[in-house]
């Protein structure tokens, strides 16, 4: 997400540099091009004049010291307008009432109701510790009863039954009925996906909400929609009162319109994203962490807390070890750490969230995809036990029997044979004394020009 943004503001940004003090001439070019920025990146027009009069207005006349430049300055109030415009900090669920506690799940048709609603089951439970019931109330989509049947069991959560025949108000009292009597923590209510143009949808859902009384309210909302997605918030709020948004397909949409509009438009905050399509790609929306990707300046919070809920740190504790005491790296090793990269959504999820990446070129970006590992895993899967454990001994004839049984060309089995040797020369590194130092070092020298400079971290 923002990729568009990232890369205009990055752009226009730099032009402001070099100057002993901001003025309204100075700042007024750089103004109108984040203007214009924000409004490609479809921004509703009235956040975007909200956000350049306060940008102007706290710039105008300030004076840099020593320590900052002209453009860090100006960089620092953009940041900090961009955290105001999406709500400043991350507000969590309400979860506080005597349970169970209910979620209502509101949203427009084909918005990732449903998806959402086995994601954030899987959230509460794994990263909350809460015992968690979903059903569905849509009686106008049997495929949607079944669809959430199917993701309780994959993330391992209690699903109440319900057919078409039935009520939806019905359908909500009889589950959290169940949910008291077993002591469930949390009741997520799915329901049917309208229109809001559609008054008799309207006053169903109003009369679901009034029966059941949910501690929160949640608007689903597919980001790629843009400031429509705003608008839409909006007229829900009108008919329901919403408590946040969980807005949906952030990783398709380049634009970040969305996010930046749905908070000054509806007063209501984000809560969560939606990442991907599998049941763990959602995240807790923090307006600090999404500011800083958007200057390209990362999001290494985020990082800290996926790697340490997704990497199997037995694992990683076991390569550890064996690199210090000399026993080397081997493909094995290599194919489970493509493993535990693919588990936190692949190299390209990980990166986007480090500083200095809007440096690095498409075509290289390109190279990093889901495609790429899942390449590469095929690759050390044709390969035998003898040559996972020397791939010194993988030549001609080999590689011609890996590739064809990976379904991959030769040039492909040299490619990777090439990254393992990097890797394997850099864990070599981290023996000894300021071993981690060598390592970053020779890491470097791996990566793209500039990626690790001009903003990322130093070595």
């Amino acid at each position: 997400m923002f990729e568009n943004l990232q890369e205009r503001l990055g752009k226009t940004l730099k032009n402001i540099s070099g100057r002993g003090r901001l003025t309204e001439d100075n700042i007024k070019d750089t103004l109108r091009e984040v203007r214009m920025a924000f409004l490609e990146a479809d921004v509703a027009l009235p956040v975007v004049r909200e956000f350049v009069k306060q940008v102007k207005e706290r710039a105008v006349g300030v004076e840099v010291t020593k320590s900052l430049s002209p453009g860090q300055v100006f960089i620092k109030i953009v940041r900090e307008e961009l955290e105001k415009a999406m709500g400043e900090a991350n507000e969590e669920l309400s979860l506080n009432s005597q349970p169970p506690a209910v979620v209502m799940m509101a949203g427009l048709q084909g918005a990732g109701k449903t998806t959402s609603v086995g994601k954030l089951a899987k959230f509460l439970k794994e990263r909350k510790k809460k015992s968690v019931l979903v059903v569905s109330a849509d009686v106008y989509r049997p495929a949607a009863i079944k669809q959430l049947e199917t993701l309780a069991t994959e993330v391992d959560v209690e699903f109440f039954p319900s057919d078409i025949s039935q009520k939806p108000v019905d359908i909500a009292t009889a589950a959290i009925s169940h949910a008291k009597k077993k002591f469930i923590d949390v009741v997520l209510v799915d329901t049917a996906g309208r229109l809001h143009v559609d008054s008799d949808m309207m006053d169903e859902i109003k009369a679901l909400h009034h029966a059941i009384n949910p501690i929160e309210t949640l608007f689903v909302v597919d980001a790629m929609t843009g400031q429509d997605a705003a608008n839409t918030a909006k007229a829900f709020d009108e008919a329901l009162p919403l408590t946040g948004v969980i807005l949906t397909k952030t990783d398709g949409d380049a634009r970040g319109g969305a996010a930046l509009s749905i908070r000054h438009i509806t007063g209501k905050p984000i809560k969560f994203m939606g990442v991907g399509e599998r049941t763990d790609a959602l995240e807790p929306f923090h307006p600090d962490r999404i500011a800083s990707r958007i200057l390209g300046m990362g999001d290494v919070l985020s990082l800290i807390e996926e790697v340490e809920m997704k990497v199997d740190k037995e694992q990683a504790a076991k390569v550890a070890q064996k690199v210090f005491k000399g026993d080397g790296f081997t493909l094995d090793d290599f194919a489970d750490q493509l493993k535990q990269m693919k588990n936190m959504g692949g190299m390209m999820s990980m990166l986007d969230k480090l500083p200095g990446m809007q440096n690095i070129p498409d075509a290289v970006k390109g190279q990093m995809g889901d495609k790429t590992f899942i390449q590469m895993e095929a690759i050390i899967s044709s390969m035998t036990k003898k040559e996972r454990a020397r791939p010194e001994i993988i030549k001609g004839s080999r590689k011609k029997r890996i590739a064809a049984g990976s379904g991959t060309q030769v040039q492909e089995i040299n490619k990777l044979l090439k990254q393992f040797t990097q890797m394997q020369k850099m864990m070599k590194k981290m023996k000894g004394k300021g071993g981690m130092q060598k390592m970053m070092r020779g890491m470097k020298g791996m990566l793209p020009p500039g990626m690790m400079g001009g903003g990322g971290p130093k070595f």
